[in-house]
């Protein structure tokens, strides 16, 4: 199976060009002659390439007539994001096939966190090593937490938008830190005219999923066409979306450990799926238990059944369905493991943006940049829970309550009575209760304000004769403002609350209020009632909530100063150079609310102010030698260029760096060009990942490496396996103590054949969250090599294939527990660091075996090595149709197919053990797009479909370890048409036609909103 996954690939990698070529179906625009008829991806082009001036093109400061360059660049403009209805750059940036797709994706539940910020991850390698510009300027980071330095995409004004070019791989010579996987540069227009308004409606035909966006852009020359000035205003928004929106994520899916599994090698899982999974020891309403512990034994039962309350309060039969462990069941009426977080945050975007400039001679222009964006992302309800399946150290445990609770009817008190004779007679029972009314609010709301302006000086000279030099300085300034904001509960309040007593007047009061010590009396408390669902007061809510959360300010302070121009002449032409010499201030501080900087909710941890700042002078140097060229040519050289690039870095944090870059073009003849280029580039730890605040909080650890269903996993199963054996021989009681594990004395191979921690998908631990001072740059060695096709006989095609090759070192990487575990068992010499950032529980305590974790850490650490291999291809044909039927103006076509290939993505932390995560549902070793286009007038019809190749659920997965390891290929299928009456255009679309679901079981591997149609006019005066 696995030969003939691949022979098939090989196969379709040598022959899709030719099959491209033989039906006329590709695209990848690089002629001016493409440019002119309106092709909206390929290499850079610019309108004044065709008049013979030079320009920039991303990833070299040099201005050059030629469009092409050293490294693989493409280009999406403005028709691009028209004809697919996209109403923001991370949709567009979505649709690259080089670009792992980001979505507005709640925590834990697709590729990027609730705040409702998207990044733009190239080759898969992470955001925080794609760099962001705007015009050739860097951005302040958006984002907060631990995250990289990252530029969230919705900010960037569509209006204004003029095309995106995209460098795939390296850049880091040119432009400094993060340009690893490459450059995503923003190019924004300076010449709008007129008044231009932009509305747009979609919506799902699955329901519950309506979006919405305007823009207004209005622009004008003055000063007879010296100076000119636009400004855009933009909102859209799109909603929150639920599991149980979606058939596919309300399956309620989780794996559980597989009793049929006799061994690594007989064909059976050792883990199945569980569909419409639950936790059945805890529910809305309350379930009942006589002791605190999560055994289906310790249940409160009334005539042999287990008991909940009724949303009102009384005492109802409970069906905690059919009870598969701790802590999950299939159906029954405990709490739905879907409707643990929301699939889809919702998102609000407000921007605006002013742009001008002014020639203040023929030679100098004065230009600004005034940029306001405001992204608020808001995540679905997520309660308050009191189970007992949280510690002591969550101050979250069970409720206990007794017959002498205020709140309690008599009929309930009966009821509990009969079921139990300790609570007959004054004793407690507990109550497991998942909350959705103890706080105001149970949104997390995050926002982050975007304030940036920008003020520079263009100009050009001329000197040592007719030599052209040209130069700028700018300055730029920004701020993020940020927050992410929830509501928590006071540990202290929530403890007087919970204790209902009557007073002497027969009024529900709290407990402390009615005792015989006045000294612990809270006028301001009000009693809860957690009997049933919905019945806690707003008066309760109020006393015993508090805001949490943190607010956090980003700041960016860039001044960039270039030179360049003509050096001298050789027989190809002029020896071309730029320099630059860039400071850069940057800070970031963070400001927890009072609750969680006193530690007054959660876990009690406290997390104190904190912040840094760091600034940078950066020179760098580049050069452009055209050896051959012009008129002089040789025989299979039309032309020859060598370039070159230098920079040095001081970061007063991070230290010195010198990065290189080497580069060459060789046209071979007419319409051949080969070229390569070779680079050494870095990434400077960010602020937040230095410097990010601890906090501590209960959290699921993932998966331990050392778990019965997971020991024979992994990149290295054998000595996972016998560095796990190791720790149980050293511990004579991990793997005992639990509910279902064996006696102390057992052999080690027994005590860990039989250790579960305790059930998938759901072992808690206390989790330490914050930066880490000791990181240091990662470093990478990057390699291109392509060629680039326009055969004369073929006018309008071309043809890009380009290799691209990555070799990161002590790469910065966010690391969880289970990250932290995985690295310590599978590799033979770990770092003490490692193994030493979590710990394992001593002695079991009646649920929990010895052994299991019980802290853990997530930080950033610099995780080894990362290694990337793949090409990238684009097929571009462009013609008019009358060339093929006849006629007089039978219209154009367009045909374009991108793909990208990865044939390596392993990543290792310590440099002897790796895990390769290409051909997995992060990583597909094939992603592609076909789209064509019809042009006619001011008609235009459009078609797309986008591939993704059947992949492994996870690295390494097998029938041995996933009951579901390989994921189907994903097709999906786009329609649009618009029609531009000249002041008027009015665009429709469909996309997602056929209505296809992620490949299963994925809920990210394709498309989980289904089929989407959308309208959209623009109006231009």
């Amino acid at each position: 199976m696995a030969e003939m996954r691949t022979t098939r690939k090989i196969m379709m990698a040598t022959v899709a060009p030719v099959a491209f070529l033989a039906c006329a179906v590709a695209a990848h625009a690089q002629s001016i002659e493409a440019e002119d008829a309106g092709d909206t991806i390929g290499e850079p082009q610019a309108d004044t390439a065709s008049q013979g001036e030079d320009i920039v093109v991303t990833g070299s400061r040099i201005r050059r007539a030629q469009t092409d360059t050293a490294a693989p660049v493409l280009v999406v403009d403005q028709q691009a994001l028209t004809d697919r209805g996209y109403v923001s750059a991370s949709q567009a940036l979505n649709n690259i096939t080089s670009i792992a797709p980001t979505f507005a994706q709640a925590p834990g539940n697709g590729d990027s966190a609730g705040s409702g910020q998207q990044f733009p991850n190239l080759f898969g390698l992470g955001p925080g090593r794609t760099l962001t510009l705007v015009n050739g300027r860097r951005m302040v980071t958006s984002s907060s937490g631990l995250g990289d330095s990252q530029v969230d995409a919705n900010i960037i004004p569509v209006g204004l938008l003029k095309r995106v070019e995209v460098v795939q791989a390296g850049g880091a010579v040119v432009y400094g830190s993060d340009a690893i996987a490459g450059v995503v540069n923003y190019i924004l227009v300076d010449d709008f005219e007129g008044v231009e308004a932009d509305v747009q409606a979609s919506t799902a035909t699955r329901g519950r999923y309506s979006t919405y966006s305007a823009r207004l852009t209005a622009g004008t020359n003055f000063a007879d066409d010296r100076g000119n000035v636009a400004v855009n205003v933009e909102y859209a928004q799109r909603p929150s979306l639920r599991f149980a929106d979606r058939r596919r994520s309300n399956l309620s899916r989780i794996t559980q450990s597989n009793a049929d599994d006799t061994g690594p090698d007989d064909g059976i899982p050792s883990v199945r799926e569980v569909l419409d999974a639950h936790f059945w020891e805890f529910n809305p309403n309350g379930v009942i238990f006589n002791i605190p512990a999560p055994v289906p034994a310790l249940l409160t039962r009334l005539n042999g059944s287990p008991v909940q309350f009724g949303p009102d309060g009384s005492v109802i039969p409970y069906d905690p369905g059919n009870i598969l462990g701790v802590p999950f069941a299939e159906g029954g009426q405990g709490f739905r493991y879907s409707d643990l977080a929301g699939l889809r945050t919702g998102v609000k975007r407000t921007s605006i943006n002013a742009i001008g400039h002014y020639d203040l001679s023929d030679r100098v222009t004065l230009s600004g940049e005034f940029m306001f964006a405001r992204t608020d992302g808001s995540e679905l309800p997520q309660g308050e829970a009191r189970t007992i399946l949280n510690n002591a150290a969550s101050n979250a445990g069970a409720i206990a309550f007794t017959r002498n609770n205020a709140f309690l009817s008599q009929n309930a008190i009966d009821a509990l009575s009969a079921a139990s004779p300790t609570f007959a007679n004054g004793g407690p029972l507990f109550l497991s209760k998942y909350f959705y009314d103890l706080v105001p609010d149970n949104r997390v709301r995050n926002r982050a304000d975007t304030y940036r302006g920008v003020l520079a000086l263009d100009g050009s000279f001329q000197a040592f004769g007719d030599r052209e030099y040209y130069w700028s300085a700018s300055a730029s300034h920004a701020v993020v403002d940020g927050y992410s904001h929830g509501w928590g509960v006071i540990n202290s309040r929530y403890n007087n609350a919970i204790d209902a007593v009557r007073d002497g007047s027969n009024q529900i009061v709290c407990a402390i209020n009615a005792d015989a010590d006045p000294t612990n009396d809270d006028a301001a408390c009000a009693p809860i009632n957690p009997f049933g669902d919905g019945n806690v007061s707003e008066e309760a809510r109020n006393y015993i909530s508090a805001r949490t959360g943190q607010d956090y300010r980003n700041k960016q302070t860039d001044f960039l100063a270039t030179l360049g121009g003509e050096l001298f002449a050789l027989p190809g032409g002029m020896v071309k150079f730029s320099t630059a010499y860039e400071h850069r201030i940057e800070s970031a501080k963070f400001r927890p609310l009072d609750a969680t900087r006193l530690g007054l909710t959660g876990t009690g941890t406290a997390v104190p102010n904190q912040g840094g700042r760091y600034n940078t002078d950066e020179f760098s140097a580049e050069l452009l030698v055209p050896i051959v060229g012009g008129d002089f040519t040789l025989p299979l050289v039309k032309s020859f260029e060598v370039s070159a690039a230098y920079r040095h870095v001081d970061n007063n944090i991070a230290g010195s760096e010198d990065l290189w870059s080497l580069g060459g073009q060789w046209q071979v003849v007419d319409g051949v060009t080969l070229r390569a280029s070779r680079s050494r580039n870095f990434r400077a730890p960010t602020l937040t990942q230095l410097f990010a605040p601890s906090s501590s909080a209960l959290e699921s650890m993932g998966y331990d490496p050392c778990d019965a269903d997971r020991i024979n996993s992994g990149p290295n199963p054998a000595q996972r396996r016998a560095s796990c054996l190791a720790l149980f021989e050293a511990n004579p009681l991990y793997g005992t103590g639990g509910s279902n594990g064996p006696a102390p004395g057992a052999s080690a191979e027994d005590r860990l054949a039989a250790f579960q921690n305790p059930a998938e998908n759901f072992n808690r631990a206390l989790v330490t969250t914050g930066g880490n001072p000791n990181l240091r740059n990662e470093i990478s060695k990057t390699l291109t090599y392509g060629i680039v096709l326009q055969p004369r006989f073929i006018p309008g095609l071309t043809i890009v294939a380009d290799r691209i090759e990555v070799d990161l070192q002590d790469g910065l990487s966010a690391f969880t527990t289970q990250n932290f575990a995985e690295a310590c068992y599978d590799d033979p010499n770990p770092d003490p660091a490692v193994c030493n950032a979590f710990t394992r529980l001593a002695a079991g305590n009646g649920t929990d075996p010895a052994g299991t974790t019980i802290t853990g850490t997530t930080t950033t650490f610099n995780a080894g090595v990362v290694r990337f291999r793949g090409e990238v291809f684009n097929i571009n044909y462009a013609f008019d149709l009358a060339s093929v039927f006849g006629g007089a103006n039978p219209g154009r076509l367009e045909l374009n197919a991108e793909a990208t290939h990865t044939s390596l993505l392993t990543t290792s932390v310590t440099g002897s053990s790796f895990t390769r995560t290409d051909n997995t549902v992060d990583q597909p070793d094939w992603s592609g797009r076909f789209t064509a286009t019809y042009i006619n007038g001011g008609f235009r019809a459009s078609y797309q479909l986008a591939y993704l190749d059947s992949v492994l659920w996870a690295p390494n997965a097998t029938i041995e370890s996933t009951p579901v390891p390989v994921v189907k290929r994903n097709i999906r299928h786009d329609l649009s048409m618009q029609y531009d009456m000249g002041q008027f255009l009015i665009r429709a679309g469909v996309n997602n036609l056929t209505n296809v679901e992620p490949s299963y079981p994925s809920l990210s591997y394709g498309d989980i909103i289904g089929r989407e149609l959308y309208v959209g006019v623009r109006v231009k005066i």
